[in-house]
């Protein structure tokens, strides 16, 4: 079954900014989640501890590590709403804040 993944100008922006290789890893990260929806497990993608429906795809090419933030939208789509280079091994709390603001302003919240 093939899923729809909706991306946002936010995640757009930082998409495009990213260096190639870490760029075609992480369409290719998209790629599977449109390919495998919720079966999708760890290690690409994790549910964001303390949210109630925001999810984290996780992309790392060598030494670079990323996270697109998506949440589940209607039956067959999911939401991709931003993304941030991670630096520490805690996800950034005000990454999280602006992803759940998208979140809210595409009604999901």
């Amino acid at each position: 079954m093939k899923y729809t993944v909706v991306i946002l100008e936010p995640a757009k922006d930082f998409l495009i900014n990213l260096e190639v290789k870490l760029r075609a890893k992480a369409f290719r990260t998209i790629d599977l989640l449109q390919e495998f929806g919720p079966v999708l497990k760890e290690p690409h993608t994790k549910k964001v501890a303390g949210t109630k429906n925001l999810f984290e795809l996780r992309i790392k090419f060598g030494n670079n590590i990323c996270r697109l933030f998506y949440f589940h939208h209607e039956k067959y789509i999911y939401v991709i709403t931003s993304g941030y280079i991670k630096k520490d091994q805690k996800l950034s709390k005000s990454e999280i804040e602006k992803a759940l603001k998208l979140m809210k302003l595409y009604g999901e919240a």
